[in-house]
């Protein structure tokens, strides 16, 4: 029987947004400074300020659709190693989550996880999560939060800080020419 989140029912949003938004925060991260560059910074506040309410909504379809990909990276490199992903990659998750108590407070911990092993086990992480109604304005920074940390696990298993976004950059080239 056919799941209501599978993930050829779902929306795959402007993913290449929300992946402008994670590698900005990546590179802001990897380049070793304490935050985003401020002008950066301005440029994503003003590019989601111009969105409406049909791009954020796109934009938060794409920030799941990114969850989705790295999930499925993640659980064929795990798997070819005879690990389960899930086991691997939601204590790290966790871990860091729980480190940062601005960017997750306790209670949107679970929903985020749950997202995460929503894709790991291959149902779509926004149709999963629109079960439970619309997004919360305390969910937008965790969700943002959790795709940048899956797209640095990434980078750290890979050894290579850029990794993460040319998996998707090139998966989107594939299926621009589809």
């Amino acid at each position: 029987m056919a799941s209501s989140c599978d993930p050829q029912h779902a929306p795959a949003g402007d993913v290449g947004a929300a992946l402008m938004m994670i590698d900005s925060r990546l590179r802001a991260i990897y380049d070793e400074k304490d935050e985003t560059d401020p002008e950066q910074q301005q440029l994503i506040d003003q590019y989601a300020a111009s969105l409406g309410p049909d791009g954020i909504d796109d934009l938060l379809d794409g920030s799941c659709t990114l969850i989705y990909m790295y999930m499925r990276w993640l659980r064929t490199a795990y798997e070819d190693h005879d690990r389960d992903p899930i086991e691997y990659v939601i204590p790290s998750l966790v871990a860091s989550m729980r480190m940062m108590p601005r960017s997750f407070p306790a209670e949107v911990i679970p929903t985020m996880v749950g997202l995460v092993v929503a894709a790991g086990t291959d149902l779509s992480p926004n149709l999963w999560r629109k079960q439970y109604g619309y997004w919360t304005k305390e969910e937008l920074t965790p969700l943002e939060a959790t795709t940048f940390l899956l797209a640095d696990h990434i980078n750290r298993l890979t050894e290579d800080n850029d990794f993460a976004t040319r998996l998707i950059s090139d998966a989107l080239r594939r299926a621009e020419k589809g």
